[in-house]
């Protein structure tokens, strides 16, 4: 009796020991698990995804980067006229060299766009174009916050292209020819700083902009401002991806597809030659712009044709301290049309046409009578081989372009030019 009163005073003073040591030991375990698992999980996640370059992901999921590079490589020689066949000019340069950065900060609704460019010719500046309004390199192209409250809502501000002409918009490194048309380099709308709206539905997209009026960083501005609005329908419903946004079949669509937009951007005030873009005018010019554009894809065919207008009611500056000199807006309007078929083993031929007519004030203006501008009309034949999309191209060109002296009715010029250019990027 003694033995076993010994043993169940024993088991009585080792019992709650044992149990406040097995609870001691669940929550290490737990304890452990968590760390272990915390260890496991990486910090950052580093990838890489085919035509959209590599990235990082944090892992608490509050910050993303993705980081893509390209650069043009361009070789261009063009003739002295059309029967002197004798080089003019040569372009032997780096086009474009870009760097873009974009992501989400805090939640994947809070979203940043960055891109940089660093070619001389990439910059919209030259020597001469110094002004008061842009007067140093363009290093930002673009620099924009967007918020994105519901998959069909997008708030912007900053810096971006504005939503005009689809040349426009579509990045030069998804073009099917070596340059965008003269149509959009006379009457393009390009880029501001201000405030963005896009509102996506399956058939109908919207998009909105009010902005400063004087492009891209800009170092002065006035009180007048750019309103801009678009409006893209597409009966047969969305492109594979962002095909609608990339020139060229490249996603050879298994069903017609069909987009038709129309923009109009009205900008008080303005101070540049093209609003957002150009050298000084002498004095400030209300501009209007009006562009529709329609873009049709089916099993690697491409059609994409574009028309472009800019009104003001007087397109002439004049220095007031130098009557002989005169700064004009580039009024009038152009027509441009291209199509392309790329072939299963992605080789493209494309051809384009393309015209631009100055308003009759710019070729017949008493205020200014040595003023003549041409109408101005190009022929082009491109060739495009992929080889990771439009990561990875090579491209090749002939154009025709003549030129028509207006005021004399007569022809005026004719020259043409061959490229070569590489793109390559991730």
């Amino acid at each position: 009796m003694k033995h076993l009163a010994s043993v169940k005073s024993l088991s009585q003073s080792t019992f709650w020991p044992c149990i406040l040591c097995f609870i001691a030991f669940l929550i290490l375990t737990a304890y452990a698990e968590e760390s272990l698992a915390q260890v496991s999980k990486p910090a950052v996640t580093f990838y890489a995804k085919k035509q959209r370059g590599v990235g990082l992901v944090t892992g608490d999921s509050l910050f993303s980067l993705n980081f893509q590079f390209r650069m043009q490589n361009r070789a261009l020689y063009a003739t002295k006229s059309d029967t002197d066949l004798a080089p003019e000019a040569f372009e032997f340069r780096v086009r474009r060299l870009r760097m873009k950065f974009t992501g989400f900060i805090y939640s994947p609704k809070l979203t940043y766009y960055f891109q940089l460019s660093f070619s001389r010719g990439d910059m919209d500046w030259r020597g001469y174009d110094n002004s008061r309004v842009n007067s140093s390199p363009n290093v930002v192209r673009d620099a924009v916050i967007y918020y994105n409250p519901n998959p069909h809502l997008r708030l912007g501000f900053g810096q971006t292209k504005l939503p005009g002409n689809r040349q426009r918009v579509i990045s030069s490194g998804d073009q099917q020819f070596y340059e965008r048309s003269i149509v959009n380099a006379r009457f393009n709308i390009d880029r501001d700083f201000g405030f963005f709206a896009h509102y996506t539905t399956r058939y109908i997209i919207l998009r909105g902009a009010l902005t400063s009026g004087e492009g891209r960083n800009s170092e002065i501005s006035n009180n007048g401002l750019a309103t801009t609005g678009r409006i893209e329908f597409l009966p047969f419903g969305p492109f594979t991806g962002e095909n609608d946004y990339i020139e060229g079949d490249l996603e050879r669509e298994k069903t017609l597809k069909v987009s038709l937009a129309t923009t109009y951007s009205h900008n008080e005030r303005a101070l540049r030659q093209s609003g957002q873009l150009g050298n000084d005018l002498y004095d400030s010019r209300t501009m209007n712009a009006f562009e529709l554009d329609l873009l049709m894809k089916y099993n690697g065919w491409a059609w994409y044709s574009e028309f472009m207008n800019r009104t003001t009611n007087d397109p002439v500056t004049v220095n007031p301290s130098n009557a002989s000199q005169i700064s004009t807006v580039y009024a009038g309007y152009g027509l441009m049309s291209q199509m392309s078929y790329l072939f299963k083993n992605n080789f493209e031929i494309a051809g384009r046409y393309a015209m631009t007519k100055p308003s009759s004030k710019l070729y017949d203006n008493a205020v200014a009578p040595s003023l003549n501008e041409k109408e101005q009309e190009n022929y082009e034949i491109g060739v495009t081989k992929y080889f990771n999309g439009h990561r990875l191209k090579v491209q090749g060109g002939l154009m025709y372009s003549k030129l028509t002296d207006l005021r004399a009715d007569d022809f005026y010029d004719g020259y043409y030019s061959m490229v070569f250019q590489i793109e390559l990027g991730i």
